[in-house]
C-alpha cells in the first residue's frame, strides 16, 4: 500500500519494530543491517514530513469502543518508537553518528508530544482515554517522576470504565501491558478475563474460535473473524503472567528477563518459550499456604528474576523453585 491514505506510523511502524524485536528474540543482527537503510529512510521521510515533531498521518486507535483518542498523539508515538529504535540500531551496528542523530531526534519528538498532550499537573494525557494514558506509558513517553501520576489515572479510568476494555487496535496493544508494568497487573487481569462486552471472553461467549476484527460481533463493517489486530493479550499471557521477557543487553535469551505477576483470581499459570538456548519455562500454583514458583532457564543462558518482596536475582541454568507466602 506505500504511502496510501490508510497507512501512517501507526501501520508502518512495523519496517522498525518487527526486526528490532526479531534481534531481540534471537540475538541475530542480520536483519539489522540489512533494513538498516530502509528504516533509515523511512524515519528521513517522516521527519520532512514532521519537522516539529508530531504527525496526523495514520489511521489512530482503529475501530474502539467508544473513546476516540488523537490520530495526532498515537501516530506520533510510533514515529517517535520508529526513531528511538533506529538509534540503538545504529548503536549496535557501529554507526556512532547516526545513533547520535537519532537519539536527538527521538528526544524532539518526545518533547513535543509532551508539551502538547500532557498536563504535568493532572498527570493526564489528552482527556484521559486508556489509549491516551496506556500508550505513552507503554512506549516509553512518560517522564519518570509522572509514571506514578500517569499509571494511577490510567487505573482510575480503566475502574471507571468497571474494568472493561474502552479502546481500540493501538490502545489493545498497550493497556494490559501498562496496567502491568506499572504496579497493576490484578486490574489488568481483570480486564483480561472479563466475558461481557466489550472483551475477548465476550467473543468466545458467542462462538468465537479466532479473534475478530471488531469488538462489536453484529458490527456492519470491520468484522473479519480471523484477525490478530486484538491479540496482543496473547503475548501478555508470557509477558505479564508468566514474566518471560527479552533482555535487550543480553538478547537471543542469552539472559531472560522474568517478572511474573500472581494476579489475584487465577491459582495456577505456567508458559513455555522456545528461545535459541532451549526451552524456557515458568509456572505458578497458589495453595493455602502461599505461591510456589518455579522457573526453568535453558543451557548456557542465565536468568535476571524479580519477585516480590525478594529483589532481583540472578540465576544460572537449571531449575529453580521458590515459596512466596
Amino acid at each position: 500500500m506505500g504511502y496510501h491514505w490508510a497507512n501512517g506510523p501507526d501501520w508502518t511502524s512495523t519496517i522498525a519494530i518487527i526486526p528490532w524485536n526479531v534481534y531481540l528474540f534471537y540475538g541475530d543482527k542480520k536483519i539489522l543491517l540489512d533494513n538498516y537503510d530502509n528504516i533509515k529512510r523511512y524515519v528521513n521521510h517522516l521527519t520532512e514530513q514532521s519537522p516539529v515533531g508530531l504527525t496526523s498521518w495514520g489511521l489512530g486507535d482503529w475501530v474502539p469502543v467508544k473513546s476516540k483518542s488523537p490520530v495526532e498523539l498515537t501516530s506520533s508515538i510510533y514515529y517517535f518508537v520508529d526513531v528511538a529504535i533506529l538509534s540503538k540500531m545504529a548503536k549496535l551496528l557501529g554507526k556512532q553518528s547516526d545513533a547520535d542523530t537519532y537519539a536527538c531526534l527521538a528526544m524532539k519528538i518526545k518533547q513535543a508530544i509532551n508539551s502538547t498532550y500532557l498536563n504535568k499537573e493532572t498527570g493526564l494525557y489528552g482527556s484521559g482515554s486508556q489509549t491516551e494514558l496506556s500508550a505513552p506509558l507503554y512506549w516509553g513517553l512518560v517522564p519518570d517522576e509522572l509514571k506514578h501520576k500517569v499509571s494511577a489515572n490510567l487505573a482510575k479510568r480503566v475502574k471507571d470504565d468497571n474494568a472493561h476494555l474502552d479502546v481500540g487496535l493501538l490502545g489493545t496493544k498497550t493497556i494490559l501491558n501498562a496496567l502491568s508494568e506499572n504496579g497493576y497487573a490484578d486490574l489488568a487481569y481483570q480486564v483480561a478475563s472479563q466475558e461481557n462486552f466489550p472483551s475477548w471472553g465476550w467473543w468466545i461467549k458467542n462462538g468465537a474460535t479466532t479473534l475478530y476484527e471488531n469488538w462489536s460481533i453484529d458490527a456492519k463493517k470491520d468484522i473479519s473473524q480471523n484477525h490478530i489486530m486484538f491479540g496482543e493479550i496473547g503475548a501478555w499471557y508470557y509477558k505479564a503472567l508468566g514474566g518471560i521477557n527479552p533482555d535487550s543487553q543480553h538478547p537471543g535469551f542469552k539472559n531472560v528477563l522474568i517478572e511474573p505477576h500472581f494476579v489475584s483470581g487465577l491459582d495456577r499459570f505456567e508458559a513455555t518459550h522456545n528461545g535459541p538456548y532451549g526451552t524456557i519455562r515458568s509456572g505458578w500454583e497458589r495453595s493455602s499456604t502461599g505461591i510456589t514458583y518455579s522457573l526453568t532457564v535453558p543451557p548456557n543462558s542465565t536468568a535476571s528474576l524479580k519477585l516480590p518482596g525478594l529483589g532481583i536475582q540472578k540465576l544460572q541454568a537449571g531449575t529453580h523453585l521458590f515459596k512466596i507466602k
